[in-house]
């Protein structure tokens, strides 16, 4: 494999058109893969706690396989950043899809033969294609300028809509299907999730080379030995603004976690006061095409206004839905899907702009890897989130369940502006 690399890479060190055009490829590998992707993130969020309540017979833990696969996604997000790290994006990324893959494969045969420990354990490992869903997103910011990156996160992102948005409405016909071959309903979009994850993977295996994370790598060495050829002083250290880091962190677990806590529910809320499943299809429709589709006005206004001005409307967005959760009718299909519009919105604001942060702060050196760490703490936030949105809402109601969800995103407000005066102190 270095021999490969060695070859390959040494073509873009000195071309600077060659890189932009090797970051131009890349970014439609990515958008290939993120349309199967989104496909196959989709199923899990729309029928996982629906099929978990059928098989266990009790709402109180409809939370649980948002709180699985999102637990699955933390030691999936571990693996892919140090596979990352060390071999690159490619290896790092085909890893997580089919390892997604083969998860929902193993659903859909836990919901056949109704064995629920094969469904827990399916579920862990379906999580694994929902962090490299996320995760994809770094891919295309590897050789793009500091002025590209969150326009080049919000590239990766919007192509995950079509098959985000796709995916719940298709719930029922797949749900169709599946009866056909004799599989339970709620089983049948795991199938599509299958196909789409492993197809997804396949993608990144087979069409991302040269890999971009190698070649950004190898050209930041370049870089280092260049100029100590010409100052005739040692390379410096790799350093890393940990307080971004850490602020960057804080902003993607934070909004996600409010994000999958509220989300979660809304499905079995809707269920209990009589919604069919099709309506459940929409609603979570219009919640991930607004997680995803805005993206590319995101991504330019992160660039171009600023990541305090977006982690700020993201705090502010993201309770506005918990509010309007918490007041809408448990039976109107308006006011549900107007909140999680919002939700899904107020979070894509906190994942790009925190994305966007938590770059700014890291080298090529550390970078895969930190991003690894860091979606670590964003899928364990959303396993609380998905875990304890189920327990609220048993002991208490939804309501509160959505003005918790708002008390938890206006925290990214005082947070954002305690960074940026610390940022201004340290000039």
């Amino acid at each position: 494999m270095k021999q490969y690399q060695s070859k390959e890479v040494e073509h873009y060190l000195h071309s600077t058109e060659a890189q932009q055009k090797l970051y131009k490829r890349s970014l439609i590998v990515v958008v290939m893969s993120q349309i199967f992707g989104g496909a196959g993130l989709a199923a899990g969020i729309t029928v996982g706690a629906l099929l978990a309540k059928e098989m266990l017979g009790s709402a109180s833990y409809a939370g649980l396989p948002t709180a699985l696969f999102t637990l699955g996604s933390a030691l999936a997000a571990f693996l892919v950043g140090r596979i990352s790290q060390r071999f690159g994006r490619r290896y790092g990324l085909s890893f997580g899809f089919i390892a997604g893959g083969i998860g929902a494969i193993a659903v859909v045969l836990a919901a056949t033969i109704n064995n629920v420990l094969l469904l827990f354990l399916a579920l862990f490992v379906y999580g694994a294609g929902t962090s490299t869903n996320l995760q994809a997103r770094y891919a295309g910011t590897d050789l793009a300028s500091e002025k590209q990156r969150a326009t080049a996160i919000s590239i990766a992102m919007v192509s995950t809509t079509l098959g985000a948005v796709a995916g719940p409405n298709l719930v029922t016909p797949m749900g169709k299907f599946a009866l056909t071959l004799g599989i339970p309903a709620l089983a049948g979009p795991f199938i599509l999730a299958a196909v789409a994850y492993l197809i997804a993977g396949l993608i990144f295996l087979v069409y991302l080379r040269p890999d971009p994370f190698v070649v950004a790598r190898a050209i930041e060495v370049e870089k280092q030995r260049q100029s100590k050829a010409n100052d005739g002083q040692q390379v410096l250290q790799s350093k890393v603004n940990r307080v971004g880091v850490v602020v960057g962190a804080l902003v993607l677990i934070l909004s996600h976690a409010v994000m999958v806590g509220i989300m979660t529910m809304t499905p079995v809320q809707m269920q209990n006061h009589g919604a069919q499943l099709s309506a459940v299809g929409l609603v979570i429709g219009f919640h991930i095409a607004a997680m995803y589709l805005p993206s590319l006005v995101t991504g330019i206004l992160v660039d171009k206004i600023g990541r305090t001005f977006m982690v700020i409307a993201s705090g502010v967005t993201l309770a506005t839905a918990g509010v309007v959760a918490a007041f809408a009718p448990g039976g109107s299909l308006l006011w549900l899907a107007f909140a999680l519009i919002l939700l899904g919105l107020g979070w894509n604001f906190g994942l790009i702009s925190g994305t966007a942060i938590m770059i700014d702060s890291t080298d090529m050196k550390t970078r895969a890897k930190t991003q690894g760490t860091v979606d670590v703490w964003v899928a364990l936030a959303g396993t609380a989130g998905g875990l304890l949105s189920g327990v609220i809402v048993a002991y208490s109601s939804y309501a509160v369940l959505g003005f918790v969800g708002a008390y938890l995103a206006l925290l990214l407000v005082p947070l954002i502006i305690w960074a940026r005066m610390k940022g201004k102190r340290g000039e």
